[in-house]
């Protein structure tokens, strides 16, 4: 069901890219907005290709919020470069987790959307090739869409177009939005801030890198 705009979480990744293109497909730049959060994270190269991404798709305005003070409240691999980037063997997630913050995402995108009069929220969050973060569950997001509307008396709808799709999956509706070359070249996966096919080592790179391989091999143009 349409509503009469969105504002996407966008983090200058391929999902949430993904999401913008989608969006945008759907409502047209002019009643679609972006949010995105520089909270200290290491591969910080993704705000600027995420602006660089909302200039691109011609959406009607583009925040960028500094969420600096987050690391002061948590630790993570995600916020401290000196820390290895890892995934202890009997671990349900690598190191990277950031507590809380996609619900600290929906929270503040909820609030922006609001104060721009639109009512769907759309987030990257997938849970079928996730990495056991717990805030990409299906059953977190159903649970926020709640306190949203509860908090804000306000009918949010919460729009996670990946939630069960695979990354194979992700690059195959990247491609049929005709945006495949865009997100593969121009968004950045990589912990370690490197954009495209990235460092190939850190757990997010593995993840993209398998998913394109399926994908191009479905395709039949692997090379």
């Amino acid at each position: 069901m349409k509503t009469d705009g969105a504002v996407v979480i966008l983090s200058g990744g391929q999902d949430s890219t993904t999401c913008l293109a989608q969006t945008v497909s759907l409502y047209g730049g002019r009643r679609v907005y972006a949010i995105t959060f520089q909270y200290g994270q290491r591969h910080g190269i993704e705000v600027e290709l995420a602006r660089e991404a909302a200039a691109h798709f011609g959406i009607a305005e583009h925040k960028v919020i500094p969420l600096d003070w987050y690391g002061q409240l948590t630790t993570s691999a995600l916020l401290d470069t000196r820390t290895d980037i890892r995934q202890k063997a009997n671990a349900a997630c690598p190191n990277t987790v950031v507590d809380g913050r996609n619900m600290l995402f929906l929270l503040l995108g909820a609030i922006y959307a609001k104060n721009k009069g639109v009512h769907e929220l759309v987030t990257g969050v997938c849970e079928t090739d996730f990495s056991g973060y717990p805030d990409c569950r299906d059953v977190f997001v159903k649970s926020c869409n709640v306190t949203l509307n509860l908090a804000m008396d306000y009918p949010f709808r919460v729009v996670t177009p990946l939630m069960d799709l695979t990354k194979a999956e992700t690059w195959a509706l990247a491609d049929r939005l005709g945006v495949f070359a865009y997100i593969r070249e121009h968004t950045v996966t990589c912990y370690n801030g490197i954009p495209g096919a990235g460092c190939g080592e850190c757990p997010s790179c593995k993840l993209r890198a398998r998913g394109l391989r399926q994908y191009l091999e479905q395709r039949g143009t692997l090379c």
